[in-house]
């Protein structure tokens, strides 16, 4: 049983804050004589830029009951909420906004961000649509939706929108990767090497590009290539779980069975729970005839998984070891 499922990259919650000018002097300035909204919006951006949302949501929050119809405050205070991973609110001061403003892509677009991150991928796909129907320029908008329909398995519309986003930012690293990780999964293997080469040439520090064309160059038998992606995946990500896993799949391959099993063990003690470390360090032990090893680690493989015809693969490893 071989780990070669190519994982797209993990949303991030990138939401624009495009501060106001001259706001970074005024984060820890006293509030003016007098009820002054906009101080208050500054002042939140200030400490936006700064990374101290948990300081910016007061701010918002005032700011707001001083101007109860000012859509950018409740954007604002919404992302810093996403910020702190306190996305149902986030999304509640998205809502506001986007009443208040129909027009603001930005708020679509984070609002999108956020039920994606919540599970909601077709109502995050409904905001980007709208986002990028408002600022059809916005690579970002393309990228994510992409990222949405990929989640959803319709790999083939999230190819689409990253031609597009690569189209309006032909810089876009993450991109190609991404796009890269799509061709992987509907079996255009060459196709997505050649986007992990792209997306390695725009940046040299992408880890995920290297362990996920590593694990392409492995799916064509070049497993010396492969080794050596996932040699890099590792260095640039010392705690790199699935790398040491494939890694070790791809020195089994090769005959280097005490290497394999060296990468296994590293997989397990950065996850005890990889379920497929386990699986292949028992099929190591067993080729190298230690059958009480092999059988433990299938026994604990059974645990880990809900795979009914992993189990049962197993349970015949176990089987056939202890005739």
């Amino acid at each position: 049983m071989k780990e070669m499922v190519v994982g797209l990259a993990i949303m991030t919650i990138l939401v624009p804050m495009a501060m106001v000018v001259g706001c970074q002097q005024q984060a820890e300035a006293p509030p003016p004589k007098g009820e002054d909204a906009e101080f208050y919006f500054k002042r939140g951006a200030a400490y936006c830029e700064k990374g101290e949302y948990d300081k910016a949501i007061p701010d918002f929050t005032e700011a707001i009951r001083l101007n109860p119809y000012d859509a950018d405050a409740y954007y604002y205070r919404g992302s810093a909420y996403c910020y702190l991973g306190q996305l149902e609110l986030g999304i509640k001061d998205y809502d506001e906004a986007i009443r208040l403003n129909p027009q603001d892509a930005d708020a679509y677009y984070s609002r999108g961000l956020a039920y994606c991150h919540l599970g909601q991928l077709e109502v995050g796909i409904k905001d980007f649509d709208d986002a990028i129907r408002l600022n059809p320029k916005d690579a970002d908008a393309y990228y994510d939706r992409g990222l949405a329909y990929c989640y959803l398995g319709q790999h083939e519309l999230g190819i689409k929108d990253f031609d597009e986003a690569i189209r309006l930012n032909p810089d876009y690293g993450k991109a190609y990767c991404s796009r890269g990780a799509a061709y992987y999964e509907v079996g255009k293997i060459e196709r997505s090497i050649q986007d992990f080469d792209e997306a390695i040439r725009l940046n040299l520090y992408d880890s995920e590009a290297h362990f996920n064309r590593g694990k392409a160059y492995c799916d064509l038998g070049q497993f010396e290539l492969g080794i050596k992606d996932f040699d890099e995946a590792i260095r640039l990500n010392p705690d790199y779980g699935k790398a040491y896993c494939n890694r070790g799949i791809a020195y089994y391959e090769v005959g280097q069975i005490e290497q394999a099993i060296q990468d296994y063990n590293e997989a397990i003690r950065l996850d005890p729970n990889d379920a497929i470390a386990y699986y292949n360090r028992g099929l190591a032990y067993k080729l190298q005839g230690k059958k009480a090893e092999a059988i433990a680690d299938f026994e604990k493989f059974m645990t880990l998984t809900d795979n009914l015809q992993w189990k049962e693969m197993a349970r015949q490893q176990i089987e056939e070891l202890s005739k």
